[in-house]
C-alpha cells in the first residue's frame, strides 16, 4: 500500500493538520518520520494516498505555518522507498 507522508517543521502544526484531516473523515496515523527526511520535528502525520487530492486541498485552506512537504511512502520487501512529492 502507498502512504503519502506530510512533514512538518513543528510538532504543534503537525498535530493540528492530523486533528483537520480527522475533522474531514480522513483516516490518519501520527508516525516517526524518516531519518532519511531531516529538518524536521521528529513526527509525521501519514495517510493513504487515495486521499492526497483532498488532503492537497485542506491545505491549501488553512493557514499552517512549518510545512516542509508531501513525501511518498512505498515498502518493498521491507524495503522503504521515500520520495518528496
Amino acid at each position: 500500500m502507498n502512504y503519502i507522508l506530510a512533514v512538518f517543521k513543528s510538532r504543534y502544526a503537525t498535530l493540528n493538520f492530523a486533528n483537520l484531516l480527522k475533522a474531514n473523515n480522513i483516516p490518519v496515523a501520527i508516525v516517526n518520520t524518516p531519518q532519511v527526511i531531516s529538518r524536521t520535528c521528529g513526527i509525521s502525520v501519514k495517510f493513504v494516498s487515495d486521499f492526497f487530492s483532498r488532503v492537497q486541498t485542506l491545505l491549501s485552506r488553512t493557514n499552517l505555518a512549518y510545512f516542509d512537504g508531501f513525501y511518498s511512502y512505498t515498502e518493498r520487501r521491507g524495503i522503504p522507498s521515500i520520495i518528496k512529492l
